[in-house]
């Protein structure tokens, strides 16, 4: 058993693994030993790793270290190659997503999204070769931000479906938001799709199944993508 640990803006994700197989998995407030304890239950794992998107405290590196974590960065090893100019400040979320989707798809060109509080966009060649990507506010950061920005425009959250033209404000927040970040998906694909058309679309993150109803192409949505890609490249350094 193998205890995986997904640190976010947000959230902490924990999941056991089983060789390849998920066990169990969880989203909490903040990591601590006691949450690690009450997930874990009476399973014991062998080994563990640690993916961060922000800076640890000190708390949290010494419960890491006492479980004897490793924490992905820059130095670890991974199962693919990286055209990537500066793997320093390379998001270890948008490594372990990566090497996720090429387990999923071995041999295959592959657009990784990630929607979470960012939409990163990221792509993995059929050799297994990371050339980047694209970084972009989240659907709720939009939200967020329009609210914060100005003094009138209110917050409002994400719906099922967006009118083409709103017809009041709220409306279209909705319309600007979800319609123009779904365009910016459709306008990369269908700008790559010029330079090669065999490729895969997978999505991850807390959005994920919102561009699985919305896109109008086929993708694959996999909500435990970084999970994985994490436990993959735990079994790599084993």
């Amino acid at each position: 058993m193998k205890l995986i640990i997904d640190i976010g803006n947000t959230k902490v994700k924990l999941a056991l693994f089983l060789d390849k197989e998920l066990i169990r998995q969880e989203a909490i407030e903040k990591i601590s030993k006691e949450e690690i304890n009450n997930f874990c239950s009476n399973e014991s794992y062998v080994s563990s790793i640690v993916s961060s998107v922000r800076d640890l405290s000190k708390y949290e590196i010494e419960l890491l270290s006492d479980i004897g974590a490793i924490i992905l960065n820059k130095d670890t090893p991974i199962p693919i190659s990286s055209n990537y100019l500066s793997m320093q400040t390379l998001g270890s979320d948008r490594i372990a997503g990566v090497v996720g989707a090429t387990m999923r798809f071995p041999k295959k060109n592959i657009w990784v999204f990630d929607a979470g509080t960012c939409l990163t966009m990221d792509f993995v060649d059929e050799h297994k070769i990371y050339h980047g990507g694209r970084i972009s506010p989240g659907i709720n950061m939009r939200f967020t931000a329009l609210n914060k920005f100005t003094d009138k425009l209110p917050l409002v959250q994400i719906e099922d479906k967006a009118k083409f033209i709103g017809n009041d404000t709220n409306s279209s927040i909705i319309s600007g938001v979800q319609n123009g970040i779904v365009d910016e998906v459709n306008t990369l694909l269908s700008e790559y799709t010029k330079q090669n058309n065999d490729f895969v679309v997978i999505f991850t993150g807390g959005d994920c199944f919102f561009f699985e109803k919305a896109l109008k192409i086929s993708i694959f949505a996999d909500p435990f993508l970084v999970l994985r890609g994490l436990n993959e490249i735990l079994d790599f350094n084993e």
